[in-house]
């Protein structure tokens, strides 16, 4: 099977010669790994994957390429301090690990904290052409081979709290939802045409969605969710599938989501994004979603991949292609973007077992 075969059998409930694997990485990651694989460019790298080269997905045997559009190209723009074309402050937080200095991007101006700014606010133009040259140019060389994924993460929630604050957004869901609804309707329809475009063009997989879940529970009640959030997903996943009906929808949240599940598969979805070990049994997850929903992730980015032995990573793996794999419906990778801090035996010890374990060594 090539890459896109392979991605095929496993989201229509079949196994592959060996499951689909898709593995993204901060930017000092990519660099890192870009010298062990003696790779060369220095280009930084976006994990959500706009204006990467691909030369590392593809060099590692990856399945899915993606490709994004969207306010989530914010994270990781440089490496001192900037503001992004959204109005979005952000500033340099650093992090020690045993392998060198790592930094992330976090926000530290939020344009629309004000509640008059809301009303003038602008945000930028999803229809630009430029914004679709990279997926127009990754359709036309990739597809043949590979499962091309059209990105628009952070739809809604996390783009209207970095423009709002966090703290500010959630009180406004309870105390002012006729503000709450505006200021959400700005990322959600900003990122509804983002992924209509991608679909037109012949993206094969929309990921959307928002970090609705804490480690424990939801961030949010389930009432506020089907209050806010649920009418505007099955909404953008209806319009996204009436352009294709064979346009497959992955959704993001990292953490316990439990409660919303039955209803992200009423709206339509198909594939859910991450299934944080840590927070959800993948096991469980499978036994009772997983005749309805295909599953994409689940290799533990909190403990075993940074904390653990090549051994440990290696039976991490075994055990979820043995559960939430069996008879397909698993694209395996990490929760998260590998971190500075994963060992690059550990790295390697995913990958290989990923790649060289057939399904039919399983039975």
């Amino acid at each position: 099977m090539n890459h896109r075969e392979r991605v095929q059998a496993a989201l229509n409930h079949e196994e592959p010669d060996r499951c689909p694997m898709q593995v993204s990485f901060t930017p000092e990651f990519a660099q890192r790994l870009r010298a062990d694989m003696q790779l060369g460019g220095d280009r930084l790298h976006n994990p959500h994957g706009g204006g990467n080269t691909y030369e590392l997905e593809r060099a590692l045997g990856e399945d899915m390429l993606l490709t994004s559009v969207g306010w989530a190209n914010s994270y990781y723009q440089s490496k001192s301090n900037y503001t992004d074309e959204w109005g979005v402050g952000w500033g340099l937080q650093e992090y020690e690990t045993p392998f060198g200095i790592g930094w992330y991007t976090e926000m530290i101006h939020h344009p629309l904290a004000d509640d008059s700014a809301i009303a003038s606010y602008q945000p930028p133009d999803p229809n630009r052409p430029e914004l679709y040259e990279e997926a127009e140019w990754m359709i036309r060389s990739f597809k043949d081979e590979y499962w091309i994924v059209g990105v628009t993460v952070t739809t809604i929630f996390e783009t209207a709290w970095a423009l709002r604050g966090l703290e500010q957004t959630l009180m406004d869901l309870v105390l002012d939802p006729d503000l709450a609804d505006t200021l959400l309707d700005i990322p959600y329809q900003y990122h509804l045409t983002a992924a209509k475009k991608l679909v037109e063009l012949g993206v094969d997989m929309v990921w959307t969605g928002d970090d609705m879940g804490g480690q424990h529970a939801m961030i949010i009640s389930p009432q506020h969710w089907r209050r806010y959030f649920k009418p505007r997903m099955a909404n953008f996943i209806a319009e996204l599938k009436a352009i294709n009906p064979d346009v497959k929808i992955a959704y993001h949240s990292d953490g316990n989501i439990w409660p919303i599940i039955p209803e992200l598969i009423e709206i339509g979805l198909d594939v859910l994004n991450p299934v944080q070990p840590a927070s959800m049994d993948p096991a469980e997850m499978k036994q009772k979603y997983g005749d309805k929903l295909c599953f994409w992730g689940t290799i533990d980015e909190q403990h075993t991949l940074p904390d653990g032995s090549p051994d440990d990573v290696r039976a991490e793996v075994i055990q979820r292609l043995k559960t939430i794999g069996k008879g397909g419906g698993l694209i395996l990778g990490p929760t998260h973007h590998v971190q500075l801090d994963t060992p690059l035996e550990n790295f390697w010890a995913m990958v290989d077992t990923i790649v060289n374990t057939p399904y039919s060594s399983l039975r």
